[in-house]
């Protein structure tokens, strides 16, 4: 019941994320008859661009944080550890605290070049990148402080979305003097924006599996099983949807 319930809650936001786009355009066409003014529709077409980035905070906090996993280690006959486990933990926390560290650090660019004309964001140096992504390694280790990020993160991707709605209404131009420009070689920065989160959220699911419980303090992980790779498949279909959203408000 739990499953056919959650399923049925799903297709509901996909089926209103696919109509959402139309009904966006349409209020972009009344508030077009009256750009010089606000409006009704002018208000109401602003604040739409948080609809889409709202539902993707809401379903990732809810599915896509707090894991849980059923491996037991004592059972399991294919397990990792040692150096291989090391060289796993090592690469995964890494790549996710440079990738979360550098898409904060986009939020913050964006807001001096939008907001703050000026006052330049120096991109920080190597010394300055390793010890922000040795304190994002650090947060992430703990399991409350991992949760806290995660919710930054799902923040951070709504502030970036709005900033790029807030681009998009008003035909602002985005050149190399923006951070997230430089992203993928792509024109659209809603797919940039998504693209990133896409990475941290599989990162963040790999992590989670590695860290679960006493993983790492026992140092031993049992490989992943076949229901291990199901929460790939959620994020995967979800985010195609999200995907085919902004494609079609494109």
């Amino acid at each position: 019941m739990i499953i056919k319930n959650n399923t049925t809650k799903l297709l509901v936001t996909l089926s209103f994320l696919l109509i959402l786009p139309f009904v966006q355009k349409q209020w972009f066409n009344l508030y077009s008859l009256n750009i010089n003014n606000i409006s009704f529709y002018s208000i109401l077409y602003y604040l739409s661009g948080a609809i889409c980035p709202s539902l993707v905070y809401l379903n990732s906090l809810k599915n896509y944080t707090y894991y849980n996993f059923t491996n037991d280690k004592t059972l399991s006959i294919k397990i990792i550890k040692g150096k291989r486990l090391l060289f796993l933990v090592a690469i995964n926390l890494i790549f996710l605290s440079y990738l979360i560290a550098d898409y904060i650090y986009i939020n913050f660019d964006l807001i001096f070049n939008l907001f703050l004309e000026g006052i330049n964001v120096p991109k920080p140096d190597i010394p300055q990148l390793s010890f922000l992504i040795f304190l994002v390694s650090i947060l992430l280790i703990f399991k409350k402080s991992r949760f806290l990020l995660k919710k930054i993160i799902l923040v951070n991707f709504i502030l970036i979305s709005i900033y790029l709605w807030h681009l998009q209404i008003n035909n602002i131009s985005v050149d190399d003097h923006f951070h997230i420009y430089r992203y993928f070689g792509l024109n659209d920065l809603n797919l940039i924006n998504l693209f990133i989160l896409v990475v941290i959220e599989i990162s963040f699911y790999t992590w989670s599996f590695l860290s679960y419980k006493t993983n790492l303090s026992d140092w031993i992980v049992p490989k992943p099983q076949k229901e291990d790779f199901a929460p790939f498949l959620n994020i995967f279909i979800f985010y195609f949807f999200i995907i085919i959203y902004y494609s079609i408000l494109t």
